[in-house]
């Protein structure tokens, strides 16, 4: 936990995880493929009342760029956010998640807008002393549940069902959650062979099925499975869209070895 706290709380870190160095490829994938996922998820499988006023939470959020995003996507569309949470175990992150905030979101977005430093493994007994919260003002409130390349790491933990579970007892009935994270069976990350020194147990990246298991183990329904999207965060505008070329095709032919693992599932109401 520490070597991966350490990494997370470097300045090279914060420049990957923040929106005005992390790369134009996350960039796009923020304002397209993942906005499709994120608002055809809420619009077809979140189950509460149409003018409820939704209340978010990221967990692994990092600099804040995916909650950021989302918060001001929704209300570009018209719907309605009442609160917009977002935790990391790096402070770190958390303060840049911050100034993020500041920079990318309106006045009144900012006073929904709020994070903490929080472990995915221990996600609510976290985040309630992080917000000086009870554990029961948390639980069964949360709308949407979003995590983005960091559910792996309770894989890597052996915390895959404490997190699970969190989650679980955090959302609303008829809540979802949206989990996107690297696929094991893309055969280019860099990260496959700069990370070889490091023990297999500490680099592990899950299988489609693998990432599923937990949260339909917990009683979420499982709504979507699949693997996408063929963008790199840290991708060019150029190789961006090189890559948004070939995406149909790809997803035609080797769709399982695209790039990202995606799961959603859903609390039942």
């Amino acid at each position: 936990m520490d070597v991966y706290l350490n990494e997370y709380s470097s300045d090279d870190a914060i420049r990957k995880y923040t929106s005005r160095t992390a790369g134009y490829g996350i960039s796009y994938l923020l304002e397209n493929d993942y906005a499709e996922v994120y608002l055809t998820a809420i619009d077809q499988f979140l189950k509460v009342p149409a003018n409820t006023a939704l209340k978010l939470l990221e967990f692994g959020c990092g600099g804040g760029m995916n909650i950021i995003t989302l918060l001001s996507l929704l209300e570009r569309k018209g719907r309605s956010v009442v609160r917009a949470y977002g935790t990391d175990f790096s402070e770190a992150l958390i303060n840049a998640a911050n100034v993020e905030s500041k920079t990318l979101l309106t006045p009144e977005q900012q006073k929904k807008m709020h994070f903490a430093v929080a472990r995915n493994e221990e996600l609510i007994s976290d985040l309630a002393g992080g917000l000086h919260m009870s554990r029961g003002e948390l639980e069964n409130s949360f709308h949407v549940i979003l995590g983005v390349n960091t559910f792996r790491y309770c894989h890597r933990l052996g915390k895959t069902r404490q997190c699970a579970q969190d989650i679980t007892d955090l959302l609303a009935p008829g809540g979802i959650c949206i989990n996107i994270d690297m696929n094991r069976k893309f055969p280019a990350f860099r990260s496959k062979w700069s990370s070889r020194h490091i023990p297999a147990a500490e680099r592990y990246l899950p299988s489609l099925e693998e990432y599923a298991a937990p949260f339909e183990e917990v009683g979420l329904e499982i709504l979507r499975k699949e693997n996408f999207c063929w963008i790199p965060h840290s991708a060019s505008r150029t190789m961006t869209n090189i890559y948004r070329l070939l995406a149909p095709a790809l997803n035609v032919l080797v769709q399982p070895w695209a790039m990202r693992s995606l799961v959603i599932s859903r609390k039942r109401a």
